[in-house]
């Protein structure tokens, strides 16, 4: 029987004000060994495409293929009482990162993933200890599901973005492109991230305009979940149409978080869109020209400096490539597939 008590969770999110570089650094400090510190890549074709310098942060080639174990993994690493496990609710990213974080920390994982999430990332969740509760992402609520199971056993919550603790974990990419943009001696005008919920968008965007305050942020976002893109319009949370559909798996949050949405308020953060076919074509590009396997979701940065969706002319541009976990059937369809 479910009880009435409330999931256990390690903190409640601190107000904006304590997300900071700070968080940011401890983060990094946790992190040191797990995460591996991804390359700054640049191409000269894309930098043809794009009309300026882009470098490229390949976060496909993470651990377990896309940047989620960092934010889990700080989260995970500071609970005190393990025993009741943890609960997670993903499209697929996530719950590999939180599997992942629970093997390295000896915690039992659940993960609430849809049952029609990609081949690969359901058969790795599993693979790294992770035990599946599948649900119907079109008429059922995934978040409701996970608190009920965590209400039952005692667990930990670990959100896919809307924690402070997420965040900053997710801000050590922003971290490591600082480091790696200061030793090359490049300033960057601007960064465009893939955005889901929000929190690799806006923890990475705190992190490098703490070295970089005049580098403008960009949200990357599919056509038809550009809910972060008219958030940042309007100045209030908007969310997708129910009827909405897309490729691009790992992005398809119904609205930005609300501790996201204030830190990419805050930093004057912009939206940019790409559809579909952009998003096809930036996997090709990847695989042809950058000898990277690129998901649909991961794709979206790539796609947006391959088609100029910002207004600056010769700039440089730092983008994020998120993740690499597609299905092998999607990933060839797209590859064969004519422009």
């Amino acid at each position: 029987m479910i009880s009435s008590a409330q999931p256990r969770l390690t903190a409640a999110p601190a107000p904006l004000s304590v997300i900071s570089i700070k968080d940011i650094e401890s983060a990094a400090t946790r992190l040191k060994g797990v995460a591996i510190h991804t390359p700054l890549v640049e191409n000269a074709a894309l930098n043809e495409l794009a009309g300026g310098r882009v470098m490229i942060k390949p976060e496909c080639l993470q651990r377990t293929g896309s940047f989620k174990i960092r934010g889990a993994y700080n989260m995970m690493s500071r609970i005190e009482d393990r025993d009741a496990g943890v609960v997670a609710f993903s499209s697929g990213n996530h719950a590999q990162g939180v599997a992942a974080a629970g093997q390295l920390l000896g915690i039992e994982t659940t993960i609430v993933m849809p049952s029609d999430a990609p081949r690969a990332k359901l058969d790795n969740t599993r693979k790294l200890g992770g035990k599946v509760v599948t649900y119907d992402r079109y008429t059922e609520d995934r978040e409701a599901i996970a608190r009920a199971i965590a209400d039952e056993r005692g667990s930990v919550v670990i959100p896919p973005f809307d924690h402070e603790q997420i965040i900053a974990g997710q801000g050590t990419v922003g971290l490591e492109l600082a480091d790696d943009l200061q030793a090359e001696s490049i300033a960057p005008d601007q960064l465009f991230v893939c955005c889901g919920g929000g929190g690799l968008t806006s923890g990475t965007g705190l992190a490098l305009r703490d070295r970089f305050p005049e580098a403008a942020v960009f949200t990357v976002e599919p056509e038809f979940f550009d809910d972060t893109a008219r958030s940042l319009q309007t100045g209030t949370r908007q969310t997708i149409d129910e009827s909405a559909r897309s490729i691009c798996d790992s992005i398809l949050a119904p609205s930005p978080g609300e501790m996201t949405f204030a830190l990419l308020k805050a930093m004057n953060a912009q939206g940019l869109v790409v559809n579909e076919d952009e998003v096809r074509e930036a996997m090709r590009f990847a695989f042809r020209e950058l000898k990277l396997v690129v998901e649909p979701g991961g794709a979206v940065a790539l796609a947006a400096a391959m088609f100029r969706k910002a207004p600056a002319v010769d700039a440089v541009t730092v983008i994020v490539i998120s993740g690499g976990n597609v299905d092998v059937e999607i990933f060839a369809d797209v590859q064969t597939a004519a422009t």
